[in-house]
């Protein structure tokens, strides 16, 4: 299995930029494959760090080992043809250790800013996928390298063209990736071989709390329910959505398909079902709850996983 580590953006990243980059060599001499980063443009509210590919290239050149992917690159708010050349670029920096994560979807303030309708990101996303699949598929020069693609795709015939062109899927943690993986099982003309590709190369998220006893773990989450309340009706309300109309947390439920939580041996448990149950052997690890736990309390859990579960989990 591959896993890697995601939930780095926003609030999430405040702080030095040494010290930012210094937590993911440490996560590298974890033994952690890698890591993904959003992209977040024009935001009414500023973070450090609006553009991966910009911080892909400070990384890959501080690491040996760690890959670095995008979840995702917006295509819309970028020019297709320069945009695969700066994909290739970045995979020759970084000795093809890059993942470009593809996507229509951002806020709409951003494309409002840009002047972008939102009918226009269709046709901005085939191009750029066109492009970047063209350049996987040929001999790439010995200046550059062909990329590593994903994409975030949810509809239907997105996710069948990704079938049909035999690129993974990102998978999401919110909503969970049930209906993906539902829709990607009615994929036309595709034989089992090929759906058994797809799902196992597939990449998809789980929030992780883990902790050396039950009582541990049990006071982490109860710390994090509020939280995650408050950003519920803060996006709602960048909706429109009353607090009053926004439904209550689940926890049960989100616990069963957002979270993998315990002790390791629970972990790993839950582990082992996710995996029967998705086929999925590419998973992007939330340990900081997007930002809602310290960067120290993410880097103490990444240490207690590293040390009884990220080998064995592997070797799978």
């Amino acid at each position: 299995m591959r896993i890697d580590l995601a939930g780095w953006s926003r609030d999430a990243t405040l702080g030095g930029h040494r010290e930012f980059l210094a937590f993911f060599e440490a996560a590298e001499r974890m033994g952690f494959d890698g890591v993904w980063f959003h992209e977040f443009r024009l935001q009414a509210e500023p973070w450090p760090y609006p553009c991966p590919l910009l911080l892909a290239a400070a990384l890959l050149a501080r690491t040996e080992r760690l890959r670095v992917g995008t979840s995702v690159l917006v295509s819309a708010l970028h020019e297709p043809a320069l945009l695969a050349e700066q994909i290739a670029q970045l995979q020759f920096q970084g000795q093809g250790r890059f993942d470009a994560g593809i996507g229509r979807g951002t806020d709409p303030q951003t494309l409002t800013a840009m002047g972008i309708s939102a009918d226009q990101t269709r046709e901005r996303f085939e191009q750029t996928m066109a492009l970047l699949q063209a350049q996987a598929s040929s001999s790439a020069p010995e200046h550059a390298r062909a990329p590593h693609l994903f994409v975030a795709a949810s509809s239907q015939s997105s996710i069948d063209e990704a079938v049909r062109v035999r690129v993974p899927l990102l998978l999401s943690l919110e909503p969970p990736e049930a209906t993906q993986l539902e829709r990607l099982a009615l994929s036309p003309a595709q034989s089992p071989q090929q759906l058994q590709w797809m799902r196992q190369h597939s990449s998809l998220s789980r929030y992780v709390c883990i902790g050396q006893t039950a009582q541990e773990v049990q006071e982490q989450l109860e710390s994090l329910w509020p939280l995650l309340w408050h950003r519920r009706l803060y996006f709602a309300g960048k909706r429109g959505v009353a607090p009053h109309e926004v439904p209550p947390l689940d926890r049960t439920s989100m616990l069963r398909e957002q979270f993998i939580h315990g002790t390791p041996d629970q972990c790993w448990e839950q582990i082992q079902q996710t995996v029967a149950q998705t086929g999925s052997r590419h998973w992007r690890l939330v340990f900081n709850a997007n930002g809602l736990w310290s960067r120290e309390t993410a880097a103490q859990g990444m240490r207690l996983f590293s040390q009884t579960l990220l080998s064995p989990l592997q070797r799978l």
